[in-house]
């Protein structure tokens, strides 16, 4: 059965050819210094850092916000907190209560493509560039809110059109035999 989390996308292929966070998951971007990567995950220090540690952890398929995820995205959210904070804990941040991790929301993104905000120390994020890391606002959302509303989030439905009777059936009710 296909896993909808991990292989569902917003975008195509031309999205991805042009996507700077794709040119720099896939190491086609010279200018960008990988600190540390998963087989899906990388994260980099963000090139406009409102904080002494502002790094951002991107997945390496391209997904255009956190609005295009879905109850099924929750784990990799996730993995992209750990990966996130594992980053600070390995640049010497011990203080795990004056970090802030999120995302920004249409239409506050500057890149379209999924990414996670990981600043450190919190409480020195810059005060002129304080107003966009606000949580639970229109503009950012933590990580574990995300979560929270991910779980009522139900996938797309993928149909998928069957010669023999000239109707559509869903994927997955083919798939299980229903």
């Amino acid at each position: 059965m296909e896993d909808t989390a991990t292989n569902w996308s917003n975008s195509d292929e031309n999205d991805v050819e042009t996507c700077i966070f794709c040119l720099i998951a896939n190491k086609k971007d010279e200018n960008t210094k990988i600190i540390k990567e998963t087989k899906d995950l990388v994260c980099f220090s963000d090139i406009f850092p409102c904080a002494p540690h502002h790094y951002l952890v991107i997945p390496r398929q391209h997904i255009l916000s956190c609005l295009s995820l879905h109850k099924g995205h929750i784990d990799l959210v996730e993995r992209m907190a750990k990966l996130g904070k594992d980053v600070l804990h390995d640049q010497g941040i011990t203080d795990m209560t004056d970090i802030r991790l999120g995302f920004h929301q249409l239409p506050f993104i500057s890149v379209g493509h999924l990414h996670l905000h990981v600043l450190a120390p919190a409480s020195q994020i810059s005060k002129y560039m304080l107003y966009k890391f606000i949580p639970e606002t229109n503009r950012f959302v933590t990580e574990e809110v995300l979560c929270k509303r991910l779980k009522s989030i139900s996938p797309p439905l993928r149909y998928h059109y069957l010669e023999n009777c000239k109707l559509f059936q869903c994927i997955s009710c083919a798939q299980t035999g229903l």
